[in-house]
C-alpha cells in the first residue's frame, strides 16, 4: 500500500458565498484544524466525523464574515483557540454583527486567542505550517503553508484565474499584486493552493495564465 501524505485537506463549501472552509489534519495524529469557518455549522460538524479527526485549533486566513462568521461559536463549541488573522483585521472583526444583519448571514465577533504575524509557525498534530502576512484584500490578511505537502490554504488573496477583490474598506490593491509576488510565488511553481471560493489550482499556473498577475502581465514593458 502507498504511505499515507503526511497531511489531508477536505474543502467545505459554507454560506450562500459559497466560501472553501477547510478542514485540515496531520494524518499520523488525526488532529486537526477547520480554517476559515464561515457559518453552516451542521456541515462542518458532518465533515469533521465523516473524516474521523479531532479538532484542536480553528484558523482564520481574515476578517470578512463568509471567512470567519461562526469562528465564535465553532470554537467555544469544541473547546479549542482561534489563532489569526492578523491584528490589522480587527476592524473587520469588530463588524461581524454589523455585517451579518446587512448581509442576511449569521456571524459572532471574536478574540482570537492568537493573532498572528509574518513567518509565525502554526502547528496542527505534528504538522507545523507557516503563516504569511498578505494584506491588500484585507489588511490583515494571511494565508497558511506546509511546505513539506506543496500546499497553501491563501484564503481571497488568490483564485484560479483572478485575485482578491480590493473595492472595500482598508483595501489596498498593490499591497494585494505585492503580497501575491512577494509571497505565494515563491512557494514554488508546483504548489497547490486552495483559494477562498472556487476550484484549487497551481502557483505555476498562476504564474502563467493569471489576467491579474501573470508573469506576462507584470513583465515590465
Amino acid at each position: 500500500m502507498p504511505e499515507e501524505p503526511p497531511l489531508r485537506a477536505t474543502i467545505i463549501p459554507v454560506t450562500p458565498l459559497q466560501q472553501n472552509c477547510t478542514l485540515l489534519w496531520c494524518t499520523a495524529t488525526r488532529r486537526a484544524a477547520v480554517i476559515d469557518p464561515g457559518g453552516d455549522l451542521p456541515r462542518i460538524r458532518s465533515a469533521i466525523q465523516q473524516a474521523g479527526v479531532t479538532v484542536e485549533k480553528v484558523l482564520v486566513t481574515h476578517g470578512h464574515l463568509d471567512h470567519c462568521g461562526m469562528a465564535g461559536p465553532l470554537a467555544k463549541e469544541l473547546g479549542v483557540p482561534i489563532e489569526g488573522p492578523h491584528e490589522a483585521d480587527r476592524y473587520w472583526i469588530a463588524r461581524l454583527a454589523d455585517d451579518s444583519r446587512q448581509w442576511g448571514v449569521p456571524a459572532e465577533a471574536f478574540e482570537p486567542d492568537r493573532w498572528l504575524v509574518d513567518g509565525d509557525k502554526v502547528t496542527v498534530g505534528e504538522l507545523v505550517l507557516d503563516t504569511w502576512f498578505t494584506p491588500g484584500h484585507t489588511p490583515g490578511h494571511v494565508v497558511f503553508h506546509h511546505p513539506e505537502s506543496k500546499l497553501a490554504v491563501v484564503g481571497d488573496v488568490l483564485f484560479r484565474g483572478s485575485v482578491g477583490r480590493t473595492d472595500f474598506p482598508l483595501s489596498d490593491h498593490q499591497a494585494l499584486i505585492a503580497s501575491i509576488v512577494g509571497k505565494l510565488w515563491p512557494l514554488g511553481d508546483d504548489t497547490v493552493f486552495l483559494p477562498g471560493h472556487g476550484e484549487p489550482g497551481t502557483i505555476g499556473g498562476e504564474r502563467a495564465t493569471n489576467p491579474f498577475v501573470g508573469d506576462a502581465v507584470l513583465a515590465p514593458a
